[in-house]
């Protein structure tokens, strides 16, 4: 059984979470202080009792801000800790059995890089430049576009990737790998596999053939964000014609390679904003229930609140800071949590699902029937919104979960 056959990921943001200042020129504390990752050490034992079998980490290496504007690639971040943080957490981490997938920010560095001055000066090097200044990403020009025709990005990406693998991660998250050309990520996962054969390579792809660009890459996984705006969008809309269009398509692409699942990230509205505890629940119903690699966004699980802005601070309601640990967490959230362990329990004792194959069976504005099927094997969910959000779980015959209770 690979990663993608049994992974399901807590999806965290190491930088919020750990309670770290937005910007490293503001981080204030003293250097004994610094220790941040340290924190995680009390959530780890929350994870496994989740049922979760790996945290998916948000950036962690030294950054300007936010963590998408890299400065160095080798460093962990100092408002996270030292060398010896990291090594600590990958301990406690896989002492208990769990997994780590790094975020790997190689479309584009901040501008404080020690690539972007020496590509301005110089004319040329490993970073875009258009009329003598380097080229931003999307707009943004706090952020600096890689050459990703220049061969030395490849081997800088390769030395990075297989760095930290050696560190003890297990796998890599590439941002925004739909703007890097497909060829380069087939020809640097190519060689770090050489070192790593079991590193593990999931792609963020917001849209597009996410069949063609997994198999062009060589990517074992890509974001399902359609299926992501159908969960969502349907429930708020009481519109279920929209996610079962959605898990036709899902199967599509799960007949082509892994899709990673999700309700919730670091950029995206929180759930439970959107849809209310109700449809937060239905949400997790459906995400713990189709073939795929689900991930659940930290706090997700607890019916956090967050909306996704505008401007400098668009996404900090999205990624807050967590308690010293679980004790600390509203006691209002633990209805959802204690169901996202019977759906993952449900998970894990049918572990077929996360490869079957769904179809839907019935449909409505307000109620929908999918059934998820492998050989000798049958799961049936039934979704109602007419009125008070309910479903029901039957596998092989047998009612296994009812929600609510």
């Amino acid at each position: 059984m690979s990663m993608t056959d049994h992974a399901i990921w807590w999806h965290v943001y190491p930088l919020g979470a750990c309670g770290a200042p937005r910007r490293a020129a503001d981080d204030t504390a003293a250097e004994h202080q610094r220790h941040r990752l340290r924190r995680m050490d009390a959530w780890l034992d929350y994870v496994i009792e989740l049922g979760c079998s790996g945290l998916l980490l948000g950036p962690v290496f030294a950054a300007t801000s936010h963590g998408y504007d890299t400065v160095d690639y080798f460093r962990l971040d100092p408002r996270l800790g030292d060398d010896s943080d990291w090594d600590h957490f990958v301990t406690e981490a896989h002492r208990r059995g769990l997994l780590l997938m790094l975020d790997g920010v190689f479309n584009h560095v901040g501008v404080d890089h020690e690539l972007v001055p020496a590509a301005i000066t110089e004319g040329a090097g490993m970073v875009r430049t258009v009329d003598g200044r380097h080229q931003g990403w999307e707009g943004h020009d706090d952020l600096a576009e890689l050459d990703h025709q220049d061969p030395r990005v490849a081997d800088l990406v390769v030395e990075v990737m297989t760095y930290w693998l050696a560190q003890g991660a297990d796998g890599w998250r590439l941002d925004v790998a739909y703007a890097v050309p497909s060829a380069f990520w087939s020809q640097v996962l190519g060689r770090v596999r050489e070192q790593y054969p079991q590193a593990f390579f999931l792609g963020e792809v917001i849209h597009g053939d996410y069949s063609a660009v997994a198999q062009a890459g060589g990517l074992d996984a890509v974001t399902q964000y359609e299926l992501w705006k159908a969960i969502w969008s349907s429930l708020s809309d009481r519109n279920l014609w929209e996610l079962a269009w959605a898990l036709q398509r899902h199967q599509d692409f799960c007949d082509v390679t892994t899709m990673q699942t999700f309700v919730g990230n670091h950029d995206v509205t929180r759930i439970a904003s959107r849809v209310g505890d109700g449809g937060a629940a239905i949400a997790a119903v459906i995400l713990l229930t189709l073939p795929g690699m689900p991930s659940i966004y930290y706090g997700d699980e607890q019916a956090f609140r967050g909306e996704k802005g505008n401007g400098w601070e668009a996404d900090e309601a999205l990624r807050p800071a967590l308690p010293e640990d679980p004790s600390g967490l509203d006691p209002a959230g633990w209805w959802l949590y204690r169901l996202h362990q019977e759906l993952i329990a449900l998970r894990r004792r049918h572990s077929w699902i996360a490869t079957g194959r769904v179809a839907v069976q019935d449909r409505n504005n307000t109620s929908l029937r999918y059934a998820v099927t492998a050989p000798g094997h049958h799961l049936v969910v039934d979704i109602d919104i007419t009125d008070r959000p309910q479903a029901t779980l039957t596998v092989d015959g047998h009612r296994e979960v009812t929600w609510p209770r």
